[in-house]
């Protein structure tokens, strides 16, 4: 078998444009990160209106055989904060602080894709609602996201 290559997610031109001055790396910023990895996670599409990741089912199933309801919830979180932080911008971090999540259907295989669109972008918080479907572009989970946004020091986060 040969070498998976994970896509590198699009960012719009205003996005690259507003971190390329930072030195940061923003296709590894704005990633599933380290748990994400290991669920098969990939960011297909990113900016603060709209993003766009999948997910196999296959290694992220509950007992039964269907897609576990945690795996959607790292989905669901995975999107929601990407957008938070593309809203936030680079000198804030994008925290969550509440996910709810419904499952309407189980799915035992294949790729599911969330999209999560903002519901509340403010000053110090960001909400958005991620919708997760299957490849039949079946509703699978419907679920809600909010960030607090705070502000980074040199040393981390701030106040």
């Amino acid at each position: 078998m040969g070498e998976q290559k994970t896509p590198i997610p699009f960012f719009p031109q205003e996005v690259i444009e507003r971190y390329a001055g930072l030195g940061v790396d923003i296709v590894a910023l704005f990633s599933a990160g380290h748990l994400g990895t290991r669920m098969g996670v990939e960011i297909t599409e990113a900016s603060a209106e709209r993003v766009v990741g999948t997910m196999p089912v296959e290694g992220n199933t509950q007992p039964y055989g269907l897609l576990h309801g945690g795996a959607s919830a790292v989905l669901a979180e995975t999107l929601g904060s990407i957008g938070a932080m593309l809203h936030a911008g680079p000198s804030k971090l994008a925290l969550g602080v509440d996910l709810n999540a419904t499952h309407h259907r189980g799915v035992r295989s294949g790729l599911v894709t969330g999209v999560a669109t903002p519901a509340h972008r403010g000053r110090t918080s960001a909400t958005y609602d991620i919708v997760i479907t299957d490849e039949h572009d079946k509703r699978v989970c419907t679920a809600r996201l909010t960030c607090t946004l705070r502000p980074v020091s040199p040393n981390g986060i701030t106040g």
